[in-house]
């Protein structure tokens, strides 16, 4: 084997190792109850962190890969600039997903969601809740027409009339 064998071998497992660090780093944060859009799926780490920031928390139970109402809602609303920046700035946002396709959720999550589900006695979806920070239930909603600025007043409105 020449040196230039050897180098070729270290620079292959220099990148096998760079390239385990970011899938690690990856697997990491969508471990730690985030989603992509800042969205939580830890309701523990929601209420922690509507407490430190003095927020209240917006909270979507949804059936994002069956419920078409649900996947309007992310669409039209929750995916939208307007609404990001004003969740951001305003709520602490968590996901509670009750997809078909279960594999890209942990069994810790799946059971968390069941038991959110049961104590806010959810019928059905899209349902979407504003709770203070300890997880009283301030109101209750759904799918609204309108887009985000809409929506935006909606939510204004019911925390509002919860005060």
């Amino acid at each position: 084997m020449g040196a230039e064998s050897v180098f070729r071998c270290e620079l292959t497992k220099e990148m096998i190792v760079k390239k385990s660090m970011v899938i690690l780093g990856v697997a990491m944060v969508a471990l730690s109850g985030w989603t992509a859009e800042g969205w939580l799926t830890d309701f523990e780490a929601a209420k922690k962190k509507a407490a430190a920031e003095n927020r209240k928390i917006l909270v979507d139970f949804s059936g994002s890969d069956w419920c078409g109402w649900c996947i309007r809602l992310d669409e039209e609303v929750f995916q939208q600039p307007e609404w990001k920046t004003y969740a951001t700035n305003s709520l602490v946002q968590v996901l509670v997903d009750f997809p078909r396709d279960k594999s890209g959720q942990s069994e810790a999550v799946q059971k968390q969601n069941d038991a959110l589900g049961k104590k806010y006695k959810v019928r059905g979806f899209p349902t979407v809740l504003l709770l203070d920070e300890e997880g009283k239930e301030l109101a209750r909603t759904g799918y609204q027409r309108g887009g985000p600025s809409n929506y935006i007043n909606h939510v204004k409105e019911l925390l509002e009339q919860a005060e």
